[in-house]
């Protein structure tokens, strides 16, 4: 499993590799069960996750314990809740595996090591920020403007494999339309 997250840190520095596995050391592996929660609201994240394999859901739950889903991140991906992470203030998200997971994890002394003393690492870190930001922004913005079949048509177009992994509520909560509404449309399609 190293060897996935090796591989993907190597696609982002290139050739400058001569302090690759003193970086690598610093992250510990998990194995996620379907629904394990690894952060949750309230609570402070402890670590930056790389998704290995698997899926994680990174939501917020009202008063009345309803999800909204603010993301979805598969495998070759990382996640967190980076405010809470940085600041070590509490998480306002969740994120639980959505189905079993191998993850490699890093705690904040690690990471914040490998930031003052790998400067690959840091740019690894830039395009973490970058990807997550560039995202979101893509999603809210694509999501105040299309109607809920525009949305699932979307996610069709550009995300499709979550469309036969994940179930239909999860689906529905990530497209910010009710699973009745997402059944009906999908008929549609």
């Amino acid at each position: 499993m190293i060897d996935i997250l090796r591989q993907h840190i190597v696609d982002r520095i290139g050739d400058d590799t001569n302090q690759l596995e003193e970086v690598l050391s610093h992250f510990k592996y998990l194995k996620a069960s379907r629904n394990q929660q690894l952060v949750k609201q309230g609570q402070v994240c402890r670590y930056v996750y790389f998704i290995a394999r698997g899926c994680l859901q990174v939501y917020v739950e009202n008063p009345d314990a309803n999800e909204t889903t603010r993301d979805i991140v598969i495998e070759d991906n990382w996640c967190s809740d980076l405010i809470s992470f940085g600041q070590q203030i509490p998480a306002t998200e969740n994120i639980r595996a959505v189905e079993p997971c191998d993850i490699f994890a890093i705690n904040r002394q690690s990471f914040q090591t490998m930031m003052e003393t790998v400067p690959q690492f840091d740019k690894v870190y830039r395009q973490i920020l970058e990807a997550s930001y560039a995202n979101s922004v893509y999603r809210i913005n694509t999501f105040v403007a299309l109607n809920a079949l525009n949305r699932i048509k979307w996610l069709m177009d550009y995300r499709p494999k979550l469309m036969t992994r994940l179930s239909s509520k999860l689906i529905a909560s990530y497209l910010g339309i009710s699973k009745e509404t997402f059944s009906r449309l999908k008929g549609k399609l």
